[in-house]
């Protein structure tokens, strides 16, 4: 009998627990690791195997687990097949590829909404939907509800501090009606205590809010070793122009980041702008920061587009309160008009739109 619901296993202890919890509610289940390349060598092939199902895309393949991967030992405790999905090709070009581009443009990715709704929500979706999976499985802390018939919400996770639906905001809402997330009612606290009680020892300790493909949160020297180019110095200049001191490659910088600018000053100097065409660095103080408007691009609507204004809450980045705003729709965008003015909205970053506790849009922040 084909498995009836597939779970995206990591090795750490959400995936874990939502196995768990998924094994006693159907009868037939797969496991499913996808493999982006920077990983451990030890969670690597051998020698990848393709699957006849997806000859066609030599970008993916599929293969059993291997006897000494670690995640036999997952395999083991839950009693489970487990495949290995091999998309490091095809997630350099997506997600990776992305990520280093973004920032030579000067702008500030966020490479966990770009994997999830093209990788996991996407190419790994769709695989386990080619094996006549009827639903697919994560360990993110969020929920999808059914607002109306056919009408599918992603709402937040029950944990506030971990709640999961920002990165979560690009989804397909094509996808929603297969999807479960098992710990959208849960916290972290109570997902370590299912796992304590029922001897489920995880084998990776990797926050899933981290960006996995970056040790040491160094992105700078990541994106040097990606493409070679280190940044040639420039000018750094105050909001009036005025040329306060040098900078030694824009990609090191962020909009609201104040390590590394390095100008004496009466109060510290934060990044207000990355002008890219004049390589240059753009500084002003705390309260140079703050802004009230924005503008979003290629918006992922969960509900029907609104014809006029409504009122929505936005957040500008994972750790932000989301504030009060009224929502313009345009043609392929919006404009965002906060309440109360917000700090270092960041262009390249999502934008996340709610009603209550449920997402209706998300989209690009733009430099206009």
């Amino acid at each position: 009998m084909k498995p009836t619901i597939a779970v995206a296993i990591s090795g750490g202890i959400d995936s874990l627990v939502t196995a768990y919890i998924l094994k006693k509610q159907y009868k037939n289940i797969i496991g499913l690791h996808f493999l982006n390349g920077f990983e451990p060598t030890s969670f690597h092939l051998s020698k990848p195997k393709y699957s006849s199902e997806i000859e066609k895309d030599t970008s993916v393949s599929v293969s059993d687990l291997p006897s000494n991967h670690p995640l036999i030992h997952i395999k083991n405790q839950l009693d489970i097949p487990i495949k290995i999905v091999d998309c490091r090709q095809y997630f350099k070009k997506t997600v990776v590829d992305y990520f280093v581009q973004s920032y030579r443009q000067g702008l500030t990715p966020n490479p966990c909404m770009i994997c999830n709704s093209l990788i996991k929500f996407g190419i790994i979706f769709d695989l386990a939907r080619q094996f006549d999976i009827s639903y697919f499985a994560t360990g993110h802390y969020a929920k999808i509800i059914e607002k109306e018939k056919n009408l599918y919400l992603l709402q937040k996770g029950a944990d506030i501090l971990k709640d999961q639906s920002y990165f979560l905001a690009l989804l397909p809402k094509k996808v929603l009606p297969f999807v479960r997330f098992p710990l959208g009612n849960l916290t972290k606290k109570q997902v370590m205590e299912i796992a304590e009680l029922n001897n489920l020892n995880p084998v990776s300790n990797k926050e899933s809010q981290d960006v996995c493909f970056i040790q040491n949160n160094n992105y700078a020297e990541f994106i040097t070793s990606q493409d070679g180019i280190a940044g040639s110095p420039g000018m750094i200049t105050d909001i009036n122009g005025h040329q306060i001191g040098t900078h030694h490659g824009l990609h090191n910088f962020t909009i609201g980041q104040r390590r590394g600018i390095n100008c004496p000053a009466s109060e510290p100097y934060y990044v207000i702008k990355i002008d890219m065409p004049q390589n240059r660095l753009i500084v002003g103080y705390k309260k140079d920061l703050y802004k009230t408007t924005l503008t979003i691009k290629n918006i992922n609507w969960f509900i029907p587009k609104p014809s006029n204004q409504i009122k929505v809450c936005v957040k500008i980045r994972y750790r932000h309160q989301a504030a009060e705003a009224t929502l313009i729709p345009e043609n392929n965008s919006a404009i965002i008009h906060f309440k109360k003015p917000q700090s270092a909205i960041t262009p390249g970053q999502g934008a996340v739109c709610y009603i209550n506790d449920e997402v209706i849009a998300g989209g690009w922040i733009y430099d206009e």
